[in-house]
């Protein structure tokens, strides 16, 4: 496990299992994953200064991975 906060094994620890069988059987789900390591891995970047942003840039980028984050939530309720 990578030591980037906020990764979807944190956030939803107890759908481990179940994150990656929509991962590996719903291309959709995948994609939506794999967007949201990507986005989280630069806001962890941007966070500590290793690829600083403006503010207002890393502010947009935690709400887009706050709308990923809750979009995975939906689909994992629904599954």
């Amino acid at each position: 496990m990578s030591h980037v906060p906020h990764e979807l094994a944190e956030e939803f620890p107890d759908q481990q299992a179940l994150i990656a069988r929509l991962t590996e059987e719903d291309a959709e789900f995948a994609a939506l994953a794999d967007e949201y390591a990507k986005l989280n891995a630069r806001v962890y970047e941007a966070e500590t200064n290793q690829r600083p942003m403006e503010e207002l840039a890393e502010h947009q980028l935690r709400k887009k991975r706050m709308f990923l984050k809750d979009e995975i939530y939906r689909r994992l309720s629904a599954a």
